[in-house]
C-alpha cells in the first residue's frame, strides 16, 4: 500500500493498460484508430479542467463550481456567436467566453482567501448560482445555428489531429512546465504541504489561491471552447457532473483531498481511466444497465481512492 500510494501514477497507468488489454481481448476493435481519437476527443475537456482543479487541491482547497461554470459559459458563447442572437464574430466570442471564466475563478479565489469562507462552501453556491443563470439564460430552449468557425473549433483538424487534441497537448505541456519549472509551481506545492511554514517564509497564501481558482477558471473556457462546439446544438444540461468527474480522476490521480500533494501527469492518467469507462461499457454489451455500471465503478473509485489516501496519512515515518 505504501509503494502503491508513493507511485500512484504508475500504479493509475498500469490500471490502464490492464483495462485495454482486457476489453482489446474481448473486442479487437477497441483498439481501432477512430476509437481513440474519439476516447481522446471525450477526455479532452477532463484534461484541460483536470490541470487547473489538481492545482486547487494541492493547495488544499476545491472547486466543485466547474461543471455550472462550463455550462454558463456554452449558454454565453452560443448567444454571443449566433446569427439567431447577437451574432458576434467568433474571436470575440471566443475572448469573452474566456474572459467570464477567468474572471468567476477570480470571484472564487477571492470568497475563498479574502473572504475566509471554506472553498466547498464557496464553490457551491456559486455551483447554484451558475446553474441558475444559466437557465434563466437558455430559458428551457436549445441554441442552435452554430457558427462554421466556432464548430471548426469542436471538429476541425490540423495536420490530421483534432483541434481538441493539441489544445490539450499545450494546456499539458504549460501546467507541467509551470509545475515543475517555475518558482511559482514550487509555492503551489509549498502552501499545500504546510500553509504555516509557507507563510513564515513570506509566501503569499492569497495569491497563490487566487492564481490557482482563476487558472481553472481560464482552463474551464478553453475546455467549453473546444467541446461544445462538437454538437450542432447547445442546451442548458451541458456540465451537469463534470465536477464530479474531474474531482475524482483527479483524486484517482494521485491528489491528496488536504492538499499538498498531486501531479498533472497522475490526473491525465486519472481522467483517461475513468473517461474510457463508458466506451468500455459499450464494447462490453452491458446494454441497458450501462450507465448504473458507470456510476458504481465511478463511485468505488472515489472509495478507494479515499483509502488509500487515510491510510498514507496514518502511515508511520
Amino acid at each position: 500500500m505504501k509503494a502503491l500510494y508513493a507511485r500512484r501514477e504508475s500504479g493509475v497507468a498500469l490500471v490502464l493498460v490492464l483495462t485495454v488489454v482486457v476489453v482489446t481481448l474481448v473486442n479487437h476493435s477497441f483498439l481501432s484508430a477512430t476509437n481513440i481519437s474519439d476516447m481522446l476527443v471525450q477526455c479532452a475537456p477532463g484534461m484541460i479542467i483536470g490541470c487547473g482543479l489538481t492545482l486547487v487541491i494541492v493547495t488544499g482547497e476545491i472547486d466543485i463550481s466547474i461543471g455550472s461554470l462550463m455550462g454558463l459559459l456554452a449558454a454565453v458563447m452560443g448567444l454571443l456567436t449566433t446569427p439567431e442572437h447577437l451574432g458576434l464574430p467568433v474571436s470575440v466570442g471566443v475572448v469573452l467566453t474566456l474572459f467570464l471564466g477567468t474572471a468567476v475563478g477570480l470571484v472564487n479565489g477571492f470568497l475563498v482567501t479574502v473572504g475566509r469562507a471554506p472553498s466547498i462552501i464557496v464553490t457551491l453556491g456559486m455551483l447554484t448560482t451558475l446553474r441558475g443563470a444559466t437557465e434563466l439564460l437558455m430559458d428551457g430552449r436549445w441554441i442552435t445555428g452554430l457558427p462554421a468557425k466556432l464548430r471548426f473549433l469542436g471538429t476541425g483538424s490540423v495536420t490530421g489531429v483534432r483541434v481538441s487534441l493539441w489544445t490539450v497537448a499545450l494546456v499539458i505541456a504549460a501546467a507541467m512546465m509551470l509545475v515543475r519549472g517555475t518558482p511559482l509551481g514550487q509555492r503551489i506545492y509549498a502552501v499545500g504541504s504546510n500553509p504555516q511554514a509557507a507563510r513564515l517564509a513570506g509566501l503569499s497564501l492569497i495569491r497563490v489561491k487566487l492564481f490557482v481558482f482563476t487558472l481553472t477558471g481560464f482552463l474551464v473556457g478553453i475546455a467549453t471552447i473546444i467541446s461544445v462546439p462538437q454538437l450542432s446544438t447547445i442546451e442548458s444540461g451541458i456540465g451537469i457532473g463534470l465536477e464530479l468527474f474531474v474531482v475524482t480522476a483527479v483524486m484517482v490521480g494521485g491528489a491528496s483531498i488536504s492538499g499538498g500533494k498531486g501531479t498533472i501527469i497522475g490526473t491525465i492518467f486519472g481522467v483517461l481511466l475513468l473517461g474510457i469507462v463508458r466506451t468500455v461499457l459499450i464494447f462490453l454489451n452491458l446494454g441497458e444497465h450501462m450507465v448504473y455500471w458507470e456510476r458504481a465503478i465511478q463511485g468505488g473509485f472515489i472509495l478507494v481512492a479515499v483509502v488509500i489516501d487515510r491510510f498514507a496519512k496514518r502511515r508511520p515515518n
